[in-house]
């Protein structure tokens, strides 16, 4: 394990969105960069690309706790989600924080012809609200309107005691909150924000009891047992394991998502955390709020005016669901509490 990778990071950019869009660590950069120049004479491979997938693949399982086998690729989230949600029982119940990313119970909603019902209620009640006749609990792990962290031991357990499925979304926690994905039936996760890959990779984890209950309704060729024997014809031998629900990988994102996962993979995330969600309560400090157990900061900015300071003062940041969101990762420091909280004043209405 490895310390906190400031090294492998720009300084002062004043990019306080990783909820958004992480930076390219320099390894990342530079494996992209000599893939172009391959590329570009002529000399690169699927060879190499399916390395990187391997290599993706095997450090995204050691980031959340599972075996490769229990990990497949994929480019979007919602897609994978829908995987999920194409073997909802027909008149399932879904169970949903308000609020939660749309890619999280938008392809559920999509299976309302069939009887599959939706059911959104607050976050802090998600626990409670689990019931016999609720299939699947569906949430973000941390939330990307509010940054908010939802208690997975009181949500587990509730599923465990009602047989319900578990379903959780990790993109706004993976690369700065630990978590063990063998807790639960199902996660996702695209890599693209704490975990800063390239955009067009994004990782599905699935318990073996929970395969079996799922078709691989996008099999192709990246799903076969064997890759290069499963390109032609409909009559594919699927993989055995997580793989079957692979989909062909964008070559070169996978290039950069390799380098950032193994990065991230072998970072000291009990530090990372500590780095990130301690900045946050300090910009939180100096405004006179509350600490909170979160690296994302968010307040309500109707008019989006503290958007627009932070922005002016050179910040990037962004605006969700009416809030102000501020996130802190390895890159940032103090000096970026301090220009956040001077651009805006003290006179922030509370925060969520």
């Amino acid at each position: 394990m490895t310390a906190l990778p400031h090294d492998e990071f720009p300084t002062g950019t004043g990019h306080l969105a990783a909820c958004t869009m992480g930076i390219a660590p320099m390894r990342a950069r530079r494996a992209l960069a000599a893939d172009l120049d391959l590329w570009a004479s002529g000399d690169t491979s699927t060879t190499r690309y399916e390395d990187a997938v391997a290599r993706g693949r095997d450090a995204y399982a050691r980031l959340v706790h599972v075996s490769p086998e229990s990990v497949a690729i994929g480019s979007q989230v919602s897609v994978q989600a829908s995987v999920i949600a194409a073997a909802a029982p027909d008149g399932a119940e879904v169970l949903c924080p308000a609020g939660d990313f749309s890619s999280v119970g938008a392809p559920f909603a999509q299976q309302a012809h069939r009887g599959v019902r939706v059911r959104e209620v607050p976050l802090e009640g998600l626990a409670d609200a689990v019931t016999e006749r609720t299939w699947l609990v569906a949430f973000s792990l941390v939330q990307s309107a509010t940054g908010r962290v939802a208690d997975a031991d009181a949500v587990l357990e509730a599923a465990e005691r009602h047989g319900a499925r578990t379903l959780a979304d990790l993109t706004q926690a993976a690369g700065w909150l630990d978590f063990d994905a063998s807790r639960v039936d199902a996660t996702v996760a695209h890599a693209y924000k704490w975990l800063c890959a390239p955009r067009g990779a994004s990782l599905m984890t699935l318990s073996e009891d929970f395969q079996g209950e799922l078709r691989p309704v996008q099999a192709g060729w990246y799903a076969g047992d064997d890759v290069w024997a499963s390109c032609y014809g409909a009559d594919v031998a699927l993989a055995a394991d997580a793989r079957r629900f692979d989909v062909s990988p964008a070559w070169q994102a996978w290039v950069g998502a390799a380098a950032s996962l193994e990065l991230f993979a072998d970072a000291d995330l009990a530090g990372i955390r500590a780095h990130d969600v301690g900045l946050a309560n300090e910009l939180r400090a100096a405004l006179g709020r509350p600490p909170a157990d979160s690296a994302i900061v968010t307040w309500a900015d109707p008019d989006g005016r503290d958007v627009r300071a932070m922005t002016d003062a050179g910040l990037t940041v962004s605006g969700r669901a009416g809030n102000a969101r501020v996130a802190f990762h390895v890159w940032n420091d103090e000096h970026d509490v301090a220009r956040a909280a001077d651009s805006i004043g003290t006179t922030l209405p509370a925060l969520l």
